[in-house]
């Protein structure tokens, strides 16, 4: 289900999608979402917001271990812990949130994730434990 940057993907998220937050990649272990940075976005000293940040580590954490490909059962989960490092700030066009599975169980799974200012700013860093949720 890996795709190019320039196609998304089905994200599946109101609020996700409400912000503005494309899917560009997802497969195993990964996903990477793109954001474009406009004012709505800022706080008082018109940088992006630390929430919009801390937002695209936790989402794109828990993306990183749902996939299940394109015939595979719809995988969700719950958010355990997010510790976020904030690292730099900047001015640029798009938001890039790379996550990583470092870990996986039968409940619980373990990642990391970065947030880059134009893939080339690297904007905050986390490590987040998530539980999968039980399908009925």
């Amino acid at each position: 289900m890996s795709q190019d940057c320039n196609t998304a993907l089905s994200i599946g998220n109101p609020f996700l999608e409400w912000m503005g937050v494309t899917l560009k990649e997802w497969s195993p272990g990964y996903a990477e979402m793109h954001l474009p940075v406009s004012a709505k976005l800022g706080n008082r000293t018109g940088r992006v917001h630390g929430g919009v940040i801390c937002t695209l580590l936790d989402s794109v954490s828990g993306y990183s271990g749902l996939y299940s490909g394109p015939d595979g059962p719809q995988l969700r989960s719950l958010t355990l812990s997010l510790t976020t490092n904030f690292i730099d700030s900047g001015d640029g066009e798009v938001l890039v949130a790379k996550g990583f599975i470092e870990r996986k169980g039968r409940s619980v799974f373990f990642t990391r994730a970065e947030v880059w200012m134009d893939d080339a700013l690297l904007m905050a860093t986390a490590v987040g434990t998530f539980k999968y949720l039980r399908t009925k």
